[in-house]
């Protein structure tokens, strides 16, 4: 850290601290929109990243790798998804111990529904902040935030400790 191009911890730190703090606030707005026609908003992130896939579905762990929940969540969503009609599940063809997962005609119904208010909402919780060129930054700065994460090595474990604060095995 502190190197040319990268950034000190402490403000790494008071910068994500903000990149959160909005995102929960305005997480908080989007959970309470009169949007949610019959599903939550958990529900919904799952239906629309079933549309980032192929037509033929994704299967469960490549759509684990999408949202945020774990994988024994995921599963049992999708079992509660696919009692509702929304999602099918099949096993994977090449493997059938992997399982596929598939919008059905009217999960895609209603992930468009749901998905055009969502929209008007995002388009005003964030656009009602920030002007396009600030938006095109934002964008920019998170895409290459995220896109860096595979190059940047883990953090490693604290070393351990004597009870005297000494490291040990030194």
């Amino acid at each position: 850290m502190g190197e040319q191009g990268h950034g000190g911890a402490r403000r790494a730190v008071q910068t994500w601290e903000s990149l959160f703090r909005a995102q929960v606030t305005i997480m908080r707005r989007l959970q309470s929109d009169p949007v949610w026609d019959g599903v939550t908003l958990r529900e919904y992130d799952v239906l629309f990243s079933l549309t980032k896939g192929p037509d033929a579905g994704m299967r469960l762990r490549d759509l684990n790798e999408l949202i945020l929940l774990s994988q024994p969540s995921l599963s049992r969503m999708v079992d509660r998804l696919a009692s509702r009609g929304l999602v099918e599940r099949r096993s994977a063809p090449d493997d059938a111990r992997g399982t596929v997962v598939r919008l059905t005609p009217a999960g895609a119904q209603v992930q468009r529904s749901v998905g055009r208010a969502h929209a008007r909402a995002i388009a005003t919780y964030v656009g009602g902040a920030l002007d396009d060129d600030e938006l095109a930054t934002l964008q920019d700065l998170l895409e290459r935030l995220r896109a860096a994460q595979t190059s940047i090595p883990d953090v490693a474990p604290p070393a351990a400790t004597d009870d005297d604060g000494d490291a040990r095995g030194a």
